[in-house]
């Protein structure tokens, strides 16, 4: 025996009800999310701005780090020249990493580094000429001047 099934019909009227409600322009439902037209001229400046800033502020770091790597090469670049004229100076022992060395002129104009400094000096009985820079040999065997 077959049941008849009544025929429910929807009380809404027929005019209001859409048989796609996902391709509605707006909510169909009270819960649904706003759709709002966006104007595309300030969704599109707004993003330019942003987007600037950000290139802006990222150039602006790469530029700070070339600047810092330029002034580190200039400073291995002085090391290096004032390593080449201290080892060109007059070395009578074996320098020792870290320790300070005092770099001097004689009288036949010649750069003579001692482990003397001058305050000692004016003790000693030994003339090692015009006191030029106290020096530190550094773990890489450049030199350092100290002021």
């Amino acid at each position: 025996m077959k049941k008849n099934n009544p025929v429910v019909q929807n009380p809404i009227d027929s005019d209001k009800v859409s048989k796609n409600p996902s391709s509605l322009q707006y909510p169909h439902h009270v819960g649904g999310v706003p759709i709002k037209v966006t104007d595309e001229i300030a969704q599109r400046s707004a993003a330019l701005d942003t987007m600037d800033f950000q290139t802006d502020q990222q150039l602006l770091q790469i530029k700070s780090q070339m600047e810092l790597l330029a002034s580190q090469v200039k400073d291995i670049q002085d090391r290096k020249q004032i390593s080449q004229w201290i080892y060109n100076a007059k070395i009578k022992f074996k320098p020792e990493v870290n320790h300070i060395y005092h770099l001097y002129v004689n009288s036949e104009n010649e750069h003579v580094l001692s482990l003397i400094s001058p305050e000692e000096f004016q003790f000693s009985q030994r003339n090692l000429g015009r006191f030029v820079n106290s020096v530190r040999l550094l773990g890489d065997h450049t030199w350092h001047i100290i002021k």
